[in-house]
């Protein structure tokens, strides 16, 4: 509440590395910080919802991994759309208070490029129109540091390139830097390939769960002859559907060869979808 009193203009920095390290010292901290602040950045009074935003940031800075993984859930971040949204807070939350959001979530797509939530919480904000353009955040503004890469990374794993890069580095010629530039573009472009792939896998196999959970849920009841026309309806789009995600589990699984506990997953979803196929056929199809 002090470090949020909107009745002072300054900000109180000794309240906010408090508060601060009260987030870092208790073990609860990270999970229950993130939702104090957004009630506090959703509040009428604009000097509050400022201050909080002041807070959210410096926490973002000083407070670590578990904090970051909080603010990436679609749960802290739909918080911050309320602001924004006009079927929310957002047609009387203030312009101030707007444009600051809109640069709090736009930096972290620059610093946390692997957080898939918040870039598609991001890009759902340009794509109804919420967010025409892109904030240009000031030069001097300090934004969190990045994450630590995963220790899979490519520039971890691939000894040979990281050397390389490294000599290339230190090399006083243009054309070594020009040639270090190219090989960061072409490490990181295999990097991303990387993490789209494992995108990829984790939404499909989290798709062929819920799918098969929801079939055999109406399979019940088709069964105890319970079951509606629309649900009959549903249950064979979902049928459909099943049928079409197993060449993309045979693809995933080809192209995770190499990592046994992937490959371990895709082919116990495959193994779940293949029971769900199998039991529409007998109870449904028969």
């Amino acid at each position: 509440d002090k470090a949020t009193d909107p009745t002072i203009t300054e900000e109180n920095w000794e309240c906010i590395q408090r508060f601060c390290d009260q987030v870092n010292a208790d073990i609860e901290g990270p999970s229950l910080a993130p939702r104090l602040l957004a009630h506090k950045i959703q509040s009428p009074q604009e000097m509050e919802a400022l201050h909080a935003l002041t807070v959210l940031e410096t926490c973002v800075n000083n407070c670590g991994e578990r904090f970051h993984n909080e603010i990436a859930k679609f749960r802290f971040l739909n918080e911050l759309i309320k602001v924004l949204s006009p079927k929310y807070y957002g047609t009387w939350s203030s312009e101030k208070v707007k444009s600051r959001v809109t640069e709090v979530i736009f930096s972290w797509t620059v610093w946390f490029p692997q957080e898939v939530k918040i870039r598609d919480a991001y890009q759902m904000l340009k794509k109804q129109g919420i967010v025409k353009e892109d904030p240009k955040v000031p030069e001097d503004k300090i934004l969190p540091p990045p994450s630590p890469r995963p220790q899979n990374s490519i520039f971890d794993t691939d000894e040979e390139k990281s050397k390389l890069l490294a000599r290339l580095l230190k090399s006083n010629h243009s054309e070594d830097l020009q040639a270090a530039n190219r090989l960061i573009k072409s490490m990181i472009k295999e990097e991303q390939e990387k993490s789209a792939k494992v995108s990829r896998r984790v939404n499909t196999i989290s798709e062929v769960s819920e799918n098969v959970k929801c079939m055999d849920e109406l399979l019940e009841n088709y069964k105890r002859q319970e079951l509606s026309k629309s649900d009959q309806d549903t249950l064979q789009t979902l049928f459909q559907r099943c049928e079409k995600l197993r060449p993309l589990l045979f693809r995933l699984a080809s192209e995770t060869v190499d990592d046994d506990e992937a490959l371990a997953e895709i082919l116990q979803a495959n193994d779940q979808l293949t029971q769900a196929l199998g039991q529409y056929r007998q109870v449904v199809a028969s």
